[in-house]
């Protein structure tokens, strides 16, 4: 018989409701959104691939920065930080405090320890006006990978030209914020052809993967900055 949840901890959210850490058994977690579980320690299929087909190609990058929007349970954090060099340094924006808080205390050993890793720096805010910020930063300090594992991803209803993270607009900063060559990976409860739309129109190269074979998976869409565009 499976053991039962218990809550470890919970606060209430300005917008979004009641949040709410779960566990059972040792590595056994469960983030909800009142009564919707938005993410689950068993079920990181998506969300280690997000990180890999983000960061993948990094390996041998010299000094890579990377941008992670959403920490979670630190799981796609972790898959990143395992891409890259020792000389990487990883910008992690988080809105929740406290999400952050059991990264680093209930949930370090599920993510082993990837939030005080030497090379991320954690950012407690929003991660629209950190990339919109890069974009109006003299000192040009770029990306070479975005990546956004957020609890809401792009879909039919997402405003085209206004939405704050996957709408045109925001589209265009996030290109801006990218090096040449740079990946832009975003995770997704499901396949959205206008998001898809979007991206092309600003210019990506772009790519859709279903992680894993079999069973309900996530989406991940990839977009690369072309080599040749400096904008």
């Amino acid at each position: 018989m499976a053991l039962p949840w218990k809550i470890i901890d919970q606060f209430f959210t300005e917008d979004e409701g009641k949040l709410e850490l779960r566990q059972r058994g040792k590595k056994d977690f469960i983030i909800t959104l009142g009564p919707q579980v938005l993410m689950n320690s068993m079920a990181q299929r998506s969300e280690i691939a997000l990180g890999k087909l983000g960061a993948g190609a990094l390996e041998n990058h010299p000094a890579p920065r990377v941008l992670l929007g959403g920490l979670g349970m630190g799981i796609t954090l972790r898959a990143v930080l395992d891409c890259l060099p020792e000389t990487a340094k990883v910008m992690a924006w988080e809105l929740n405090p406290k999400i952050y808080q059991w990264c680093q205390g209930e949930l370090s050993d599920l993510n082993n320890g990837a939030v005080t890793d030497h090379r991320v720096c954690i950012k407690v805010g929003d991660v629209a006006r950190g990339i919109k910020a890069v974009c109006q930063n003299r000192s040009n300090d770029r990306f070479d990978a975005i990546i956004l594992d957020l609890y809401r991803g792009p879909h039919p209803r997402t405003d085209k030209k206004y939405d704050p993270i996957y709408g045109s607009r925001a589209l265009e900063y996030t290109k801006k914020a990218l090096n040449p060559g740079g990946v832009f990976a975003v995770w997704g409860e499901n396949h959205d052809e206008g998001f898809m739309k979007r991206l092309a129109q600003a210019g990506f190269i772009t790519e859709f993967k279903r992680p894993g074979k079999g069973g309900y998976s996530h989406a991940v869409f990839l977009a690369s900055k072309k080599k040749t565009d400096t904008n």
